[in-house]
């Protein structure tokens, strides 16, 4: 009979063996990466979505709430002009300002669902803007100062809505032009507040193409005014020079180092 086969174990080396030193070194420090690549990721959301649900009583649910209800009058006064004109110039703006602004309602709307806030306001129309944003905009008639039935700054009264609805024609085209003008002068002044003042990156990103569109607007419906031989209720040509005035302001200034140069 032939001896037993006997395992012989492996030869001793120097150091302990490649499984050992990761049960030692290996796991632990893997295991240590991992819970600090799971806290800096914590970290990361938190301060990506963390603090993302802004104050009731603040500037970007007060901006909500009430530049909706002042896109809601714009609506409703283009939709009126649609129906009493047979110009297409008129038309085509009306058209443009009611999509706009009815989709712009819509994401504010939005924003106040995604916060976990009302969309009904819970305190007085503007009281989000701060003092020195009211003084500082010449189409911001005081609160007090407004007249009866106007809930906001810019916003036409019952009776001039009215008006509105009995014109027809180029009659109606004026009006809405002269509307809309003072309507959007106020409404820029908002969305300008709103730059100012508002922390949540969509809310800043909105109200900044806003005060674009509607300055753009406001100059176009100059002009129309101008085509139909009438004016703006407002000085225009003296606001817009103030809204340059403040743009050139708040610009950076130049790099000293440039020398106002291009590449050669």
């Amino acid at each position: 009979m032939s001896d037993p086969v006997v395992e012989q174990e492996d030869p001793p080396v120097a150091g302990a063996r490649p499984r050992d030193r990761w049960r030692t070194f290996g796991a632990p420090a893997l295991a240590a990466v991992t819970v600090l690549a799971l806290c800096l990721g914590a970290l990361v959301g938190w301060l990506a979505f963390g603090e993302r649900t802004p104050p009731d009583d603040g500037a970007d649910a007060g901006f909500a709430r009430d530049m909706s209800e002042h896109h809601a009058q714009a609506v409703q006064m283009s939709q009126l002009v649609m129906q009493r004109t047979e110009d297409e110039d008129v038309r085509r703006l009306a058209v443009d300002i009611s999509n706009n602004q009815g989709y712009e309602r819509g994401m504010m709307g939005t924003w106040l669902d995604d916060w976990g806030l009302p969309r009904a306001r819970g305190e007085e129309r503007m009281a989000w803007m701060s003092m020195e944003d009211m003084a500082g905009h010449e189409g911001m008639q005081d609160m007090e100062d407004l007249p009866e039935g106007v809930p906001m700054p810019g916003m036409a009264s019952p009776t001039e809505i009215q008006e509105l609805t009995d014109a027809s024609g180029q009659e109606a085209e004026v009006l809405f032009l002269q509307l809309m003008t003072t309507h959007h002068i106020s409404g820029v002044e908002m969305a300008e507040a709103a730059v100012a003042q508002a922390t949540q990156p969509e809310v800043l990103l909105a109200a900044q193409k806003m005060v674009d569109a509607q300055q753009g607007e406001i100059i176009l419906m100059r002009d129309m005014l101008a085509e139909r031989d009438a004016t703006p209720r407002e000085d225009v040509e003296a606001w817009l020079a103030a809204q340059e005035a403040a743009a050139a302001e708040d610009a950076p200034a130049p790099d000293p180092g440039s020398g106002g140069h291009g590449d050669h």
